[in-house]
Formats: structure tokens, C-alpha cells, sequence
């Protein structure tokens, strides 16, 4: 059964840092793991002068690029809306856990990951949406929590709070106000 979490803090607090730790701890625990990351800036897998980027370029809406070790899809979504995290998700093939980096307004299961020194101001307070905190700081919240440098305690609230892809899809078309702190 797929399970989704998402990992949730603002730029700088260490959500890809944890990421990049919390897979490789997840799959020795023997779970497959896929990550769905939102990114607020244009960005380009591809190369200019490559041939996907000139089928890109031409208007092709989607260039599938296989090879004996990997394949991706590009979706241009030229005039479209950006397509919605529980959109993404069901893009997804079958794994044990899915971590969601960003989207940290949107109405799924989040660990919110907080730095110090990055000085911002904490998510949860204003989304009942979080359901546990990984920080390097001390923090007087009832959520359960992990030390940022804890991988094997932030693993274990991952495991703990991810919920099944069908919850998380009907959380994600529930609606509510707007977090506080959201931008």
C-alpha cells in the first residue's frame, strides 16, 4: 500500500538535506521510496540542442526520453494551470512511500522541518496539517518530534504518520481556510 508524507518548511531549513538521508535509511528498511518535489521557479531538465529540447521547443506538449538505465517524461504546460499535488501523485508508479517536498499549503499529512538559524517563523502553529516537527531546535509543541540530525527518529516519524494515497487524495480535495503562516 503506497503512503504519502510530506516534508514541509520554508527554503532553508534542510527538507532536500533530510530527503537525501531519510532514503537511504527508508530502503534499508527494506520500503521503496519515491519523492515528489514542488519547485517555485521555471527550471529545465533539458539541454539546448539536444533533440527532446528541440521537440520541446518545436511544441510538442510532452517528449519521452527512454534509454536501457532510465526514462522521463517533460510536460510542457505552456498556458495550463500548474497541475495539482493530487494530480502529481496519481502520476506516480506503485512504492511503499512517497515524500512530498513542498507544497507546503496544500491539505496532506507534513512534517514541518524547521532550522534556527534559518530564522523563519514555524509552519504548524497555523496548519493543522502537521503532524510532528524534526528540527535542530528546542521548540515547547505536544507534536512528536525528531532532532534534524536524527535520521533513524525522523525515519521512524515518517513510517509513522504516512497515510495511504486514497486518504491523502481525499484530504487533498477537502477544502479549508488558508494556513497562517502560508505565503
Amino acid at each position: 500500500m503506497m503512503r504519502v508524507i510530506g516534508l514541509a518548511g520554508w527554503s532553508g531549513a534542510g527538507k532536500t538535506t533530510l530527503i537525501a538521508k531519510l532514503i537511504p535509511e527508508l530502503k534499508r528498511r527494506g520500503l521503496s521510496v519515491s519523492t515528489l518535489k514542488h519547485a517555485h521557479h521555471s527550471f529545465d531538465f533539458d539541454q539546448p540542442g539536444k533533440d527532446s529540447y528541440v521537440h520541446r521547443e518545436a511544441g510538442a506538449t510532452e517528449v519521452l526520453v527512454a534509454s536501457g538505465r532510465r526514462w522521463a517524461i517533460t510536460h510542457e504546460q505552456r498556458d495550463d494551470e500548474a497541475p495539482s499535488l493530487r494530480d502529481l501523485l496519481q502520476r506516480l508508479a506503485p512504492v511503499d512511500v512517497v515524500l512530498v517536498e513542498g507544497f507546503k499549503t496544500e491539505r496532506h499529512a507534513k512534517i514541518e522541518i524547521h532550522r534556527s538559524d534559518n530564522a523563519k517563523p514555524w509552519l504548524h502553529p497555523g496548519d493543522p496539517d502537521i503532524v510532528a516537527v524534526i528540527s535542530d531546535a528546542e521548540h515547547d509543541t505536544a507534536l512528536p518530534h525528531a532532532h534534524i540530525d536524527n535520521v533513524i527518529g525522523a525515519a521512524d516519524l515518517v513510517l509513522r504518520f504516512a497515510l495511504p494515497l486514497d486518504e491523502t487524495l481525499a484530504r487533498l480535495c477537502a477544502t479549508r481556510e488558508p494556513a497562517r503562516n502560508s505565503p
